[in-house]
């Protein structure tokens, strides 16, 4: 079928909106027309990065929208269903029997080889591939093939632009709070970078009873982090100072600190106002980060690295909704929207701090 699309040529080139073909779904996949789709900071660093050999591609990893069509093999939803999109697992190594399909032994080729697991892409232009299948879906498209796993049915009265984070920042961020740090009430919680990611963690941290506090260099990011519970809001911009001040805040050091930078300058700060025996969490990807090892061992530091918050998306999505229609996880507050022609204007807001969710919207 045919379908619209916003193509990447060239690594680090621009999102083109264009014409593709789809092909029909297999057995196991799922046609869902795309209502919308989140913009996430790792669509940005993978364009950046995307080998040339794998190109033209089509990124996107936070779709919603309504299932058209099923392969014959699926079961767990039918045409008309509303769902969210979200990361793939092949559901059958011992990391997904545990219940962690994040950490999936297949993870790179199921959602960041440019296609199929057996190298197949669904996509093409006059007969020549384009590359997709991301994050088993490449949702920044009219129209998107997915697999059964790694589409969640959903009320089909969420609204599409607070459904559409949900598959990944919204996950990641909360989930990296309550399924891994899990941390006591009144436990002191920093979390550094107030995107997304960091915000999601921020309304986690309130929901288990903590005061986060957040580290951030954007004006209106701050604010809404203690709008939305945050105990106080840092800027970065005050140097070494910072360490002092999240010193005196944790009362002598936070028992846990949620990076979503992956600033070796940053991080170099958070070791300096980590408590001994605290927990430092990675969850930024794409940048390599250095750590002077003797105040990871000296502190007696847990280090965790932290990938889609260490979520089950068919059960965490789900408890994600139901927080939000009690009105304790707001993600719409974070959200804004943009036509999913006008995407180089959501990227451009993202990078620029004035966009803290970019969501496409489509017609």
């Amino acid at each position: 079928m045919r379908i619209r699309a916003a193509v990447t040529d060239t690594p680090g080139g621009p999102f083109t909106v264009r014409e593709v073909d789809l092909e029909v779904p297999r057995p196991r996949e799922v046609l869902v027309r795309i209502a919308a789709a989140g913009v996430c900071h790792t669509d940005l660093r993978s364009q950046a990065a995307w080998p040339a050999e794998l190109m033209p591609m089509v990124f996107g990893h936070e779709g919603t929208g309504v299932v058209e069509a099923v392969g014959a093999a699926v079961t767990g939803v039918t045409p008309g269903d509303h769902v969210v999109l979200t990361f793939h697992s092949c559901g059958t190594c011992a990391q997904c029997a545990a219940g962690h399909p994040a950490y999936c032994r297949s993870m790179r080729a199921l959602n960041a080889s440019g296609g199929r697991v057996d190298g197949s892409t669904p996509l093409s232009w006059g007969g020549a591939p384009v590359r997709g299948a991301f994050f088993g879906q490449s949702s920044f498209a009219t129209h998107a093939l997915a697999h059964e796993r790694n589409t969640v049915r959903i009320p089909a009265d969420l609204p599409p632009a607070v459904a559409a984070p949900l598959g990944c920042g919204a996950q990641t961020g909360a989930g990296t709070v309550l399924n891994r740090l899990r941390p006591e009430p009144g436990s002191s919680l920093v979390v550094i970078g107030a995107g997304g990611v960091g915000l999601s963690a921020v309304m986690a941290g309130v929901l288990a009873g903590c005061d986060p506090v957040v580290v951030e260099p954007v004006a209106s990011r701050r604010a809404v982090a203690v709008s939305l519970g945050a105990k106080a809001a840092l800027d970065p911009a005050d140097g070494d100072g910072i360490v002092a001040a999240l010193l005196d805040l944790t009362g002598g050091g936070a028992r846990h600190i949620v990076d979503t930078t992956s600033s070796s300058q940053m991080l170099a700060r958070a070791l300096g106002a980590l408590r001994h025996q605290g927990d430092l969490v990675l969850t930024g990807i794409g940048t390599e980060v250095s750590f002077d090892v003797m105040s990871l061992l000296s502190k007696g530091v847990r280090l965790h690295g932290v990938i889609e918050g260490d979520a089950d998306p068919a059960c965490f999505i789900p408890e994600l909704i139901a927080l939000y229609r009690q009105g304790r996880f707001p993600v719409d507050r974070l959200v804004t929207t943009f036509p999913f022609g006008d995407i180089e204007a959501a990227v451009r807001g993202m990078r620029d701090g004035t966009a803290i969710k970019p969501v496409l919207v489509f017609d």
